[in-house]
C-alpha cells in the first residue's frame, strides 16, 4: 500500500512537472508568435500599439508595413475619429529604428537598407499629413525612429518617463525621420543644439522644448486614453480640450525650471555660427563649463555627420515636410555608401567600445564636394514619394 502511494506520488509529481514544462513552452511559443505591432479599433479610435518591449519597441520594416496601410484605411473611415499610437513595456515608446539590421543589410548590398528608410519616411509623411487627429503617447524612451512616429502628429503627450533625444551624429548618421523639418522650427538655435550634440531631454522638459504638446503623469495615461477613445465623432478641438484638461491638472515637476533655461541665450549665441567649425571655435573660445562640455561632446561625433546635419537643418528650415524627407532619403543613402555609419554602429551598438574611428577624422577634412554628393539627387529610379 505504501509502495503504491509512493508510486502514485512520483507519477503525479512527474505529471505536474510535465504540465509546467508544457505551459512554459506554450508561453514561449505564444510570446514568439505575438505580432510586432498591434492594430485595433477601440471606440472611436484606431489604436497602434508597438509590441517589442524586449528591444525597447525598436521600429523594423515589418512594423512600418503594418502601420502604414492601416493608418491610411483609418484616415478614410467615417467611424474612426482619431488615431492613437502607444507602446507596451513601460520603458520605451520607441527607442529608434532597427539600425543594426539596416547596417548589416547595407554591408552586403541587401535592398532592406534602402527599403527601410524609404518606407519609414513615407510613413512619417503620412503621419504629418493625417487628416484625423493623431495622438502619440510618448511614455518612455523616444529616439530616432520613435521621434518619426510621434513628432509629426498633431498631438504628442510626454510623461515623467519620457526621454527624448536625436543621438544620430554619434553613430555616423544624422537626425532623420523629418528632423530637418521639426528641429529648425524649435525656438532659437535649440533644434540645432539638440541635433548636433544629441542632448537628452527628460519628462516635462520634452514639452517645454516644444517637442511634446502636452505633459501628463504616466499614472493618468490610462484614464486619458479611455476618455479619448470614448469621444463621439471627435474634432481636433475636442481632442485638444481633453488633453489640455489633463495637462493643466498635472503639477508634477512644474516648479522645476527647464533644464536648459539658463543656457538658452548661450545656445542662441554659440550655435549661430555659419559652419560647424565656427560653432566649435565659439564654444572653445567661450571657456564656460557649459560651452566646454558641448565642445567635448562635438569632438566625439562623426565630423561628416555634423556637417551633414548642419546643412540639413539650414535647408530644412525653408522646406515642407515632404521636401525634407526627400532630402533625408538622399542623405540616408549617402551614409550607407560611406564608412562612418557602419563604424558608429560598431562602436556604439555592437562592440560598445565607444571609440569610433571616423573617416575623415576632422571637420576640416570633410570637403564641400563630399557634402554636395550627399545632398545630390539619386535620380528618378530612386525617388521617395
Amino acid at each position: 500500500s505504501s509502495c503504491a502511494t509512493w508510486m502514485l506520488a512520483v507519477i503525479l509529481n512527474s505529471l505536474c512537472r510535465l504540465q509546467r514544462i508544457q505551459a512554459h513552452m506554450s508561453n514561449q511559443m505564444s510570446s514568439q508568435a505575438e505580432p510586432d505591432v498591434l492594430l485595433e479599433k477601440v471606440g472611436c479610435a484606431g489604436v497602434i500599439t508597438m509590441n517589442r518591449p524586449k528591444v525597447l519597441n525598436a521600429l523594423n520594416l515589418n512594423m512600418i508595413r503594418l502601420i502604414y496601410p492601416q493608418l491610411k484605411k483609418w484616415e478614410d473611415e467615417e467611424d474612426t475619429g482619431l488615431v492613437l499610437i502607444k507602446s507596451v513595456g513601460g520603458k520605451a515608446f520607441c527607442a529608434g529604428g532597427d539600425i543594426r539590421a539596416v547596417t548589416e543589410a547595407g554591408k552586403v548590398g541587401d535592398s532592406l537598407s534602402e527599403d527601410f528608410f524609404r518606407e519609414e519616411y513615407i510613413l512619417n509623411n503620412a503621419i504629418g499629413a493625417c487628416k484625423k487627429p493623431y495622438i502619440a503617447l510618448i511614455d518612455g524612451i523616444t529616439m530616432g525612429g520613435g521621434v518619426g512616429l510621434s513628432v509629426h502628429g498633431r498631438f504628442r503627450v510626454a510623461t515623467e518617463r519620457t526621454l527624448f533625444a536625436m543621438p544620430e551624429t554619434a553613430i555616423g548618421l544624422f537626425p532623420d525621420v523629418g528632423g530637418g523639418y521639426f528641429l529648425p522650427r524649435l525656438p532659437g538655435k535649440l533644434g540645432l543644439f539638440l541635433a548636433l550634440t544629441g542632448f537628452r531631454l527628460k519628462g516635462r522638459d520634452v514639452q517645454r522644448a516644444g517637442v511634446a504638446t502636452h505633459f501628463v503623469e504616466s499614472k493618468d495615461i490610462p484614464g486619458l486614453e479611455e476618455e479619448l477613445v470614448g469621444l463621439k465623432s471627435p474634432s481636433a478641438e475636442d481632442v485638444s480640450e481633453v488633453l489640455r484638461s489633463y495637462h493643466n491638472q498635472c503639477s508634477l515637476d512644474s516648479e522645476k525650471p527647464f533644464v536648459l533655461e539658463k543656457h538658452l541665450s548661450d545656445i542662441d549665441r554659440l550655435f549661430s555660427g555659419s559652419s560647424v567649425e565656427a560653432i566649435v571655435s565659439s564654444l572653445k573660445a567661450d571657456g564656460s563649463s557649459f560651452a566646454t562640455k558641448q565642445a567635448e561632446t562635438l569632438s566625439r561625433m562623426s565630423p561628416t555627420s555634423l556637417k551633414i546635419t548642419f546643412r540639413q537643418l539650414q535647408a530644412g528650415a525653408a522646406l515642407s515636410l515632404p521636401e525634407v524627407l526627400v532630402m533625408e532619403f538622399r542623405l540616408s543613402q549617402a551614409c550607407l555608401r560611406g564608412a562612418d555609419f557602419y563604424e558608429g554602429v560598431r562602436a556604439v551598438l555592437v562592440d560598445k567600445d565607444q571609440s569610433p574611428r571616423w573617416s575623415p577624422p576632422t571637420l576640416e577634412e570633410v570637403s564641400d564636394q563630399t557634402l554636395e554628393r550627399c545632398f545630390s539627387s539619386l535620380g528618378h529610379s530612386k525617388t521617395l514619394i
